[in-house]
Protein backbone atom coordinates (compact mmCIF):
# COMPACT_ATOMS: atom_id res chain seq x y z
CA UNK A 1 0.00 0.00 0.00
CA UNK A 2 1.52 3.40 -1.46
CA UNK A 3 -1.56 5.95 -0.81
CA UNK A 4 0.13 7.76 2.56
CA UNK A 5 -2.45 10.78 3.90
CA UNK A 6 -0.53 12.91 6.15
CA UNK A 7 0.29 16.34 7.24
CA UNK A 8 2.05 16.77 3.92
CA UNK A 9 -1.01 15.96 1.86
CA UNK A 10 -2.17 13.01 -0.19
CA UNK A 11 0.85 11.03 -1.52
CA UNK A 12 0.94 7.40 -3.41
CA UNK A 13 2.25 6.00 -6.75
CA UNK A 14 0.48 5.90 -9.45
CA UNK A 15 -1.37 3.68 -11.10
CA UNK A 16 -2.30 0.39 -8.83
CA UNK A 17 -5.63 -0.33 -7.24
CA UNK A 18 -8.24 2.10 -6.17
CA UNK A 19 -7.36 3.29 -2.59
CA UNK A 20 -3.99 1.35 -2.49
CA UNK A 21 -2.43 4.15 -4.75
CA UNK A 22 -3.11 7.12 -6.18
CA UNK A 23 -5.61 6.37 -9.12
CA UNK A 24 -7.77 9.14 -11.28
CA UNK A 25 -10.82 7.88 -8.97
CA UNK A 26 -8.82 8.72 -5.63
CA UNK A 27 -7.89 11.97 -6.92
CA UNK A 28 -11.54 12.99 -7.55
CA UNK A 29 -12.19 11.70 -4.05
CA UNK A 30 -9.41 13.93 -2.50
CA UNK A 31 -10.45 17.05 -4.24
CA UNK A 32 -14.35 16.68 -4.05
CA UNK A 33 -13.96 16.00 -0.34
CA UNK A 34 -11.24 19.42 -0.48
CA UNK A 35 -13.42 21.57 -1.93
CA UNK A 36 -16.21 20.48 0.62
CA UNK A 37 -13.58 21.15 3.65
CA UNK A 38 -13.54 25.30 1.68
CA UNK A 39 -17.17 26.01 1.12
CA UNK A 40 -17.11 25.11 4.82
CA UNK A 41 -14.84 27.89 5.34
CA UNK A 42 -15.81 30.24 2.97
CA UNK A 43 -19.88 29.28 2.42
CA UNK A 44 -21.24 32.94 0.99
CA UNK A 45 -17.70 32.70 -1.64
CA UNK A 46 -18.23 31.32 -5.38
CA UNK A 47 -14.65 29.49 -4.94
CA UNK A 48 -11.65 29.90 -6.85
CA UNK A 49 -9.12 27.66 -6.66
CA UNK A 50 -4.83 27.98 -8.17
CA UNK A 51 -3.79 24.49 -9.83
CA UNK A 52 0.05 24.04 -10.28
CA UNK A 53 2.48 21.41 -11.06
CA UNK A 54 6.13 20.26 -10.93
CA UNK A 55 7.48 18.43 -14.08
CA UNK A 56 7.14 14.72 -13.76
CA UNK A 57 5.64 12.58 -15.85
CA UNK A 58 2.15 11.99 -14.45
CA UNK A 59 2.21 15.58 -13.92
CA UNK A 60 0.14 16.08 -16.92
CA UNK A 61 -2.67 13.30 -16.31
CA UNK A 62 -3.26 14.28 -12.54
CA UNK A 63 -3.30 18.36 -13.28
CA UNK A 64 -6.14 17.12 -15.77
CA UNK A 65 -7.94 15.41 -13.78
CA UNK A 66 -7.40 17.75 -10.65
CA UNK A 67 -8.93 20.67 -12.94
CA UNK A 68 -11.70 18.91 -14.13
CA UNK A 69 -13.20 17.57 -10.96
CA UNK A 70 -12.61 21.29 -9.67
CA UNK A 71 -14.73 22.40 -12.71
CA UNK A 72 -17.51 19.83 -12.14
CA UNK A 73 -17.71 20.80 -8.08
CA UNK A 74 -18.35 24.11 -9.46
CA UNK A 75 -15.18 26.10 -8.57
CA UNK A 76 -13.25 28.52 -10.94
CA UNK A 77 -9.68 27.36 -11.76
CA UNK A 78 -6.88 29.70 -12.08
CA UNK A 79 -4.03 27.38 -14.03
CA UNK A 80 -0.38 28.30 -13.56
CA UNK A 81 0.73 24.93 -14.70
CA UNK A 82 4.27 23.90 -14.76
CA UNK A 83 5.21 26.12 -11.19
CA UNK A 84 6.84 25.91 -8.17
CA UNK A 85 5.71 24.86 -5.05
CA UNK A 86 6.13 28.46 -3.40
CA UNK A 87 5.02 30.00 -6.82
CA UNK A 88 1.75 28.14 -6.47
CA UNK A 89 1.95 29.73 -2.94
CA UNK A 90 2.05 33.12 -3.79
CA UNK A 91 -0.20 32.81 -6.58
CA UNK A 92 -3.08 32.05 -4.30
CA UNK A 93 -3.07 35.44 -2.82
CA UNK A 94 -1.91 36.92 -5.95
CA UNK A 95 -5.15 36.19 -7.42
CA UNK A 96 -7.31 36.38 -4.07
CA UNK A 97 -7.85 32.40 -4.72
CA UNK A 98 -9.83 30.72 -2.17
CA UNK A 99 -7.62 27.74 -2.15
CA UNK A 100 -4.73 25.72 -4.03
CA UNK A 101 -3.66 22.67 -4.95
CA UNK A 102 0.21 22.03 -5.98
CA UNK A 103 0.56 18.53 -7.62
CA UNK A 104 3.85 16.99 -7.07
CA UNK A 105 6.00 14.45 -4.58
CA UNK A 106 8.60 17.35 -3.92
CA UNK A 107 11.93 14.65 -3.57
CA UNK A 108 9.69 11.29 -3.99
CA UNK A 109 11.01 9.28 -7.02
CA UNK A 110 9.11 9.30 -10.45
CA UNK A 111 6.27 6.89 -9.63
CA UNK A 112 5.16 9.21 -6.87
CA UNK A 113 2.93 12.11 -7.10
CA UNK A 114 1.20 13.96 -4.54
CA UNK A 115 -1.73 16.82 -3.67
CA UNK A 116 -0.73 19.70 -1.25
CA UNK A 117 -3.71 21.30 -0.45
CA UNK A 118 -3.33 25.11 0.81
CA UNK A 119 -5.49 27.50 2.58
CA UNK A 120 -6.96 30.76 1.05
CA UNK A 121 -3.22 32.38 2.84
CA UNK A 122 -1.57 30.61 0.38
CA UNK A 123 -0.38 27.97 3.56
CA UNK A 124 -0.88 24.25 4.09
CA UNK A 125 -3.70 22.89 5.83
CA UNK A 126 -3.09 22.54 9.76
CA UNK A 127 -3.15 18.66 10.77
CA UNK A 128 -6.70 19.43 12.23
CA UNK A 129 -8.14 20.75 8.77
CA UNK A 130 -6.44 17.65 7.03
CA UNK A 131 -7.73 15.70 9.29
CA UNK A 132 -11.44 17.18 7.89
CA UNK A 133 -10.55 16.74 4.48
CA UNK A 134 -9.39 12.94 4.80
CA UNK A 135 -12.77 12.80 7.01
CA UNK A 136 -14.95 14.30 4.03
CA UNK A 137 -13.19 12.02 1.21
CA UNK A 138 -14.80 8.59 3.24
CA UNK A 139 -18.37 10.02 3.17
CA UNK A 140 -19.01 8.90 -0.69
CA UNK A 141 -22.24 11.38 -0.43
CA UNK A 142 -21.42 13.98 -2.99
CA UNK A 143 -23.71 15.77 -4.88
CA UNK A 144 -22.58 17.70 -7.57
CA UNK A 145 -24.07 21.26 -9.55
CA UNK A 146 -25.68 20.88 -12.74
CA UNK A 147 -24.67 22.88 -15.77
CA UNK A 148 -25.18 26.45 -15.25
CA UNK A 149 -23.37 26.10 -12.32
CA UNK A 150 -20.00 24.14 -13.39
CA UNK A 151 -16.99 26.05 -12.84
CA UNK A 152 -14.53 27.35 -15.29
CA UNK A 153 -10.75 28.58 -16.05
CA UNK A 154 -10.67 31.79 -15.52
CA UNK A 155 -6.83 32.11 -16.30
CA UNK A 156 -4.01 30.25 -17.70
CA UNK A 157 -0.42 31.76 -17.14
CA UNK A 158 2.87 30.96 -15.80
CA UNK A 159 3.57 32.65 -12.35
CA UNK A 160 7.36 32.59 -12.58
CA UNK A 161 8.03 35.96 -13.36
CA UNK A 162 5.68 37.50 -10.94
CA UNK A 163 7.71 35.03 -8.56
CA UNK A 164 11.34 36.29 -9.42
CA UNK A 165 10.30 39.74 -9.17
CA UNK A 166 8.33 39.45 -5.73
CA UNK A 167 12.24 37.97 -4.84
CA UNK A 168 14.00 41.05 -6.22
CA UNK A 169 11.66 43.96 -4.56
CA UNK A 170 12.56 42.53 -1.00
CA UNK A 171 14.70 44.93 0.65
CA UNK A 172 17.28 42.13 1.80
CA UNK A 173 17.82 41.08 -1.74
CA UNK A 174 21.14 43.43 -2.28
CA UNK A 175 20.79 43.06 -6.18
CA UNK A 176 23.61 45.79 -6.87
CA UNK A 177 26.30 43.57 -4.72
CA UNK A 178 25.17 40.65 -6.26
CA UNK A 179 25.56 42.22 -9.85
CA UNK A 180 29.42 43.69 -8.81
CA UNK A 181 30.49 40.26 -7.55
CA UNK A 182 30.00 38.63 -11.62
CA UNK A 183 28.97 35.18 -10.03
CA UNK A 184 29.35 31.96 -11.70
CA UNK A 185 26.42 29.35 -10.77
CA UNK A 186 26.30 25.86 -11.78
CA UNK A 187 22.58 24.87 -11.73
CA UNK A 188 20.57 21.33 -11.20
CA UNK A 189 17.17 21.21 -11.16
CA UNK A 190 16.83 17.63 -11.86
CA UNK A 191 14.45 18.22 -14.66
CA UNK A 192 11.92 19.55 -13.11
CA UNK A 193 10.25 23.56 -12.72
CA UNK A 194 13.15 25.02 -11.29
CA UNK A 195 15.53 24.19 -14.89
CA UNK A 196 13.30 27.21 -16.01
CA UNK A 197 12.37 29.77 -12.63
CA UNK A 198 16.29 29.42 -11.39
CA UNK A 199 18.23 30.09 -14.05
CA UNK A 200 15.57 33.06 -14.25
CA UNK A 201 16.33 34.21 -11.44
CA UNK A 202 19.96 34.11 -11.59
CA UNK A 203 20.09 36.06 -14.76
CA UNK A 204 18.36 38.98 -13.22
CA UNK A 205 21.17 39.01 -10.83
CA UNK A 206 23.89 39.24 -13.23
CA UNK A 207 24.97 35.88 -12.52
CA UNK A 208 26.81 33.65 -15.41
CA UNK A 209 24.34 30.57 -15.18
CA UNK A 210 26.04 27.08 -16.37
CA UNK A 211 22.73 24.62 -16.47
CA UNK A 212 22.35 20.71 -15.89
CA UNK A 213 19.52 18.84 -15.87
CA UNK A 214 17.46 21.63 -16.31
CA UNK A 215 14.98 20.73 -18.92
CA UNK A 216 11.67 20.03 -17.73
CA UNK A 217 10.77 16.50 -19.01
CA UNK A 218 10.32 15.40 -15.72
CA UNK A 219 12.76 12.24 -16.51
CA UNK A 220 14.94 13.01 -13.48
CA UNK A 221 18.74 12.73 -14.08
CA UNK A 222 19.18 11.12 -10.27
CA UNK A 223 17.78 10.65 -7.89
CA UNK A 224 15.17 13.68 -6.78
CA UNK A 225 16.46 13.72 -3.09
CA UNK A 226 19.37 16.89 -2.76
CA UNK A 227 21.50 14.61 -1.02
CA UNK A 228 25.12 14.40 -1.30
CA UNK A 229 25.00 10.21 -2.54
CA UNK A 230 22.81 11.70 -5.62
CA UNK A 231 24.86 15.18 -6.00
CA UNK A 232 27.84 13.89 -7.74
CA UNK A 233 28.21 15.18 -11.06
CA UNK A 234 27.26 18.44 -10.03
CA UNK A 235 29.96 18.49 -7.35
CA UNK A 236 32.45 17.46 -10.33
CA UNK A 237 31.23 20.05 -12.91
CA UNK A 238 31.43 23.11 -10.47
CA UNK A 239 34.92 22.40 -9.65
CA UNK A 240 35.57 22.19 -13.34
CA UNK A 241 34.20 25.01 -14.51
CA UNK A 242 35.99 26.83 -11.34
CA UNK A 243 32.43 28.32 -10.70
CA UNK A 244 31.69 30.26 -7.25
CA UNK A 245 28.77 27.80 -6.31
CA UNK A 246 26.63 25.02 -7.14
CA UNK A 247 22.87 25.22 -6.50
CA UNK A 248 20.39 22.27 -6.41
CA UNK A 249 16.86 22.35 -5.98
CA UNK A 250 14.33 19.70 -5.25
CA UNK A 251 11.46 18.75 -8.05
CA UNK A 252 8.87 21.42 -6.88
CA UNK A 253 11.56 24.04 -5.73
CA UNK A 254 11.25 24.49 -2.01
CA UNK A 255 14.60 22.61 -0.87
CA UNK A 256 17.77 24.24 -1.52
CA UNK A 257 21.13 22.91 -1.38
CA UNK A 258 24.40 24.30 -2.36
CA UNK A 259 28.31 23.43 -3.51
CA UNK A 260 31.03 25.01 -2.23
CA UNK A 261 33.94 26.04 -5.06
CA UNK A 262 36.05 23.33 -4.36
CA UNK A 263 33.08 20.97 -5.54
CA UNK A 264 32.16 20.15 -1.88
CA UNK A 265 28.60 20.50 -0.06
CA UNK A 266 28.07 22.92 1.59
CA UNK A 267 25.65 21.12 3.40
CA UNK A 268 21.87 21.00 3.27
CA UNK A 269 21.49 21.83 6.82
CA UNK A 270 23.22 25.00 6.63
CA UNK A 271 22.05 26.47 3.96
CA UNK A 272 19.28 27.76 6.68
CA UNK A 273 21.89 28.59 8.89
CA UNK A 274 23.56 31.23 6.48
CA UNK A 275 20.34 32.60 5.22
CA UNK A 276 19.93 33.54 9.02
CA UNK A 277 23.06 34.64 9.55
CA UNK A 278 22.49 37.33 7.02
CA UNK A 279 18.91 38.41 8.23
CA UNK A 280 20.10 38.34 11.74
CA UNK A 281 23.10 40.35 10.71
CA UNK A 282 20.82 42.87 9.18
CA UNK A 283 18.07 42.83 11.73
CA UNK A 284 20.92 42.88 14.62
CA UNK A 285 19.04 40.03 15.72
CA UNK A 286 15.93 38.48 16.22
CA UNK A 287 14.07 34.69 16.69
CA UNK A 288 14.59 31.85 14.24
CA UNK A 289 12.73 28.17 14.05
CA UNK A 290 14.11 25.13 12.73
CA UNK A 291 12.12 21.60 13.31
CA UNK A 292 13.55 18.58 15.53
CA UNK A 293 15.96 17.50 13.36
CA UNK A 294 17.83 19.85 11.67
CA UNK A 295 21.09 20.87 13.08
CA UNK A 296 21.89 23.21 16.27
CA UNK A 297 24.43 25.73 14.13
CA UNK A 298 21.05 27.82 13.83
CA UNK A 299 20.27 27.97 17.60
CA UNK A 300 24.46 28.89 17.87
CA UNK A 301 24.17 31.37 15.53
CA UNK A 302 20.70 33.10 16.58
CA UNK A 303 21.93 33.53 20.02
CA UNK A 304 25.40 34.99 18.65
CA UNK A 305 22.89 37.84 17.96
CA UNK A 306 21.40 37.50 20.88
CA UNK A 307 18.17 36.09 19.46
CA UNK A 308 15.98 33.01 20.37
CA UNK A 309 15.35 30.05 18.69
CA UNK A 310 12.92 27.41 18.92
CA UNK A 311 12.20 24.11 17.44
CA UNK A 312 8.95 22.50 15.84
CA UNK A 313 7.74 19.36 15.10
CA UNK A 314 8.75 18.63 11.53
CA UNK A 315 6.38 20.14 9.03
CA UNK A 316 6.28 22.97 7.01
CA UNK A 317 2.82 23.83 8.94
CA UNK A 318 4.76 23.09 12.55
CA UNK A 319 7.19 25.15 11.32
CA UNK A 320 5.38 28.18 10.25
CA UNK A 321 2.99 27.86 13.06
CA UNK A 322 5.93 28.00 15.83
CA UNK A 323 7.31 31.30 13.19
CA UNK A 324 4.09 33.13 13.94
CA UNK A 325 4.07 32.04 17.42
CA UNK A 326 7.37 33.49 18.44
CA UNK A 327 7.96 36.19 16.03
CA UNK A 328 10.64 35.01 14.14
CA UNK A 329 12.15 36.47 11.42
CA UNK A 330 13.45 33.35 9.37
CA UNK A 331 12.88 30.01 10.02
CA UNK A 332 12.55 26.73 7.97
CA UNK A 333 13.24 23.48 8.07
CA UNK A 334 16.90 21.60 7.65
CA UNK A 335 16.47 19.99 4.60
CA UNK A 336 17.30 22.91 2.88
CA UNK A 337 13.84 24.96 3.38
CA UNK A 338 13.86 28.30 3.66
CA UNK A 339 10.77 30.26 4.99
CA UNK A 340 11.18 34.19 4.63
CA UNK A 341 7.67 35.70 6.06
CA UNK A 342 8.65 38.91 4.66
CA UNK A 343 7.56 37.66 1.25
CA UNK A 344 5.47 34.19 2.47
CA UNK A 345 5.30 31.88 4.67
CA UNK A 346 6.45 28.73 2.93
CA UNK A 347 9.78 27.49 1.99
CA UNK A 348 10.61 28.75 -0.87
CA UNK A 349 14.50 28.17 -2.68
CA UNK A 350 14.34 31.14 -4.79
CA UNK A 351 14.75 33.50 -1.73
CA UNK A 352 17.12 31.04 -0.04
CA UNK A 353 19.49 32.13 -3.31
CA UNK A 354 19.02 35.17 -3.31
CA UNK A 355 19.87 35.47 0.57
CA UNK A 356 22.67 33.38 -0.07
CA UNK A 357 24.26 35.07 -2.72
CA UNK A 358 23.36 38.67 -1.19
CA UNK A 359 25.32 37.45 2.12
CA UNK A 360 28.50 36.04 0.06
CA UNK A 361 28.68 39.65 -2.12
CA UNK A 362 28.50 41.45 1.58
CA UNK A 363 31.26 38.90 2.82
CA UNK A 364 33.44 39.12 -0.31
CA UNK A 365 34.56 35.45 0.72
CA UNK A 366 34.44 32.07 -1.18
CA UNK A 367 31.81 29.48 -0.17
CA UNK A 368 33.81 27.20 1.51
CA UNK A 369 35.21 29.73 3.82
CA UNK A 370 31.88 31.13 4.63
CA UNK A 371 30.93 27.26 5.99
CA UNK A 372 33.85 27.11 7.55
CA UNK A 373 32.71 30.01 9.70
CA UNK A 374 29.59 28.15 11.14
CA UNK A 375 29.48 26.08 14.06
CA UNK A 376 30.54 22.69 12.93
CA UNK A 377 28.20 19.75 13.13
CA UNK A 378 27.64 16.57 11.24
CA UNK A 379 23.96 14.69 10.65
CA UNK A 380 23.93 11.42 9.93
CA UNK A 381 20.59 10.84 8.19
CA UNK A 382 19.06 7.00 8.41
CA UNK A 383 15.91 5.19 7.53
CA UNK A 384 14.46 1.52 8.15
CA UNK A 385 11.43 0.39 5.95
CA UNK A 386 8.43 0.02 8.00
CA UNK A 387 6.74 -3.39 7.46
CA UNK A 388 3.33 -4.29 9.13
CA UNK A 389 4.84 -6.15 11.84
CA UNK A 390 6.91 -3.30 13.18
CA UNK A 391 4.69 -1.38 15.60
CA UNK A 392 6.19 1.92 15.37
CA UNK A 393 4.17 3.36 18.42
CA UNK A 394 5.65 0.63 20.83
CA UNK A 395 9.19 1.41 19.66
CA UNK A 396 9.03 4.42 20.32
CA UNK A 397 7.47 4.13 23.90
CA UNK A 398 10.31 1.75 24.95
CA UNK A 399 13.04 4.00 23.57
CA UNK A 400 11.58 7.36 25.31
CA UNK A 401 12.00 5.24 28.52
CA UNK A 402 14.93 3.85 28.47
CA UNK A 403 16.60 7.68 27.59
CA UNK A 404 14.41 9.28 30.77
CA UNK A 405 17.92 10.35 32.57
CA UNK A 406 18.46 13.06 29.50
CA UNK A 407 16.47 15.85 27.93
CA UNK A 408 14.10 13.99 25.92
CA UNK A 409 11.22 15.63 23.24
CA UNK A 410 8.07 13.60 22.32
CA UNK A 411 6.03 16.14 20.54
CA UNK A 412 6.92 14.51 17.65
CA UNK A 413 8.46 10.57 17.71
CA UNK A 414 11.20 11.03 19.74
CA UNK A 415 14.33 13.30 20.45
CA UNK A 416 17.11 12.66 22.91
CA UNK A 417 19.31 15.71 23.37
CA UNK A 418 23.19 14.63 24.90
CA UNK A 419 25.61 17.27 26.21
CA UNK A 420 27.23 17.03 22.46
CA UNK A 421 24.85 15.39 20.12
CA UNK A 422 21.28 14.37 19.41
CA UNK A 423 19.38 11.88 17.97
CA UNK A 424 16.08 12.47 16.27
CA UNK A 425 13.31 9.07 15.71
CA UNK A 426 10.51 9.33 13.82
CA UNK A 427 8.13 7.98 11.55
CA UNK A 428 7.95 10.25 8.41
CA UNK A 429 4.84 12.38 7.14
CA UNK A 430 5.76 11.11 3.36
CA UNK A 431 7.54 7.51 3.30
CA UNK A 432 6.16 4.14 5.10
CA UNK A 433 10.03 4.27 6.73
CA UNK A 434 11.28 5.37 10.50
CA UNK A 435 13.67 8.59 10.00
CA UNK A 436 16.68 8.08 12.49
CA UNK A 437 18.38 11.70 12.56
CA UNK A 438 21.39 11.79 14.67
CA UNK A 439 24.08 15.31 14.70
CA UNK A 440 27.22 15.48 16.36
CA UNK A 441 30.64 17.24 16.23
CA UNK A 442 32.07 14.99 13.25
CA UNK A 443 30.81 12.33 11.26
CA UNK A 444 32.45 9.21 12.76
CA UNK A 445 30.60 10.02 16.21
CA UNK A 446 27.45 11.16 14.40
CA UNK A 447 27.57 7.61 12.34
CA UNK A 448 28.33 5.90 15.88
CA UNK A 449 25.28 7.54 17.36
CA UNK A 450 23.05 6.38 14.69
CA UNK A 451 24.62 2.85 14.18
CA UNK A 452 23.64 2.22 18.34
CA UNK A 453 20.37 3.62 18.17
CA UNK A 454 19.31 1.85 14.65
CA UNK A 455 20.44 -1.73 16.68
CA UNK A 456 18.45 -0.89 19.82
CA UNK A 457 15.62 -0.67 17.41
CA UNK A 458 15.96 -3.69 15.88
CA UNK A 459 16.42 -5.36 18.98
CA UNK A 460 12.95 -4.04 20.06
CA UNK A 461 11.59 -5.48 16.73
CA UNK A 462 13.25 -8.66 17.21
CA UNK A 463 12.39 -9.08 20.83
CA UNK A 464 8.52 -8.86 20.08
Amino acid sequence: MTLIKSISGIRGTIGGCVGDNLTPLDIVKFVTAYVRFLSEQQPEEHLKVVVGRDARLSGEMVEDVVIGTLLGCGVDVVSVGLCTTPGTELAVTSRGASGGIIITASHNPKQWNALKLLTSAGEFLTDAEGKKVLAYAEQNDWSYPEIDHIGHVVERSSFDREHIESVLALADVDVEAIKARHFKVVVDAVNSVGGTVIPALLEELGVEVVKINCEPTGNFAHNPEPLPENLTEICSVVARERADLGIVVDPDVDRLALVCEDGEMFGEEYTLVACADYILSRRGGGNTVSNLSSTRALREVTERYGGSYAASAVGEVNVVAKMKETGAVIGGEGNGGVIFPELHYGRDALVGVALFLSLLAHKGCRVSELKASYPQFHISKNKIQLTPDIDVDRVLAIMLNRYTDYNVTDIDGVKIDFPTEWVHLRKSNTEPIIRIYSESRDEDSAERLARGIINEIKEIVNAR
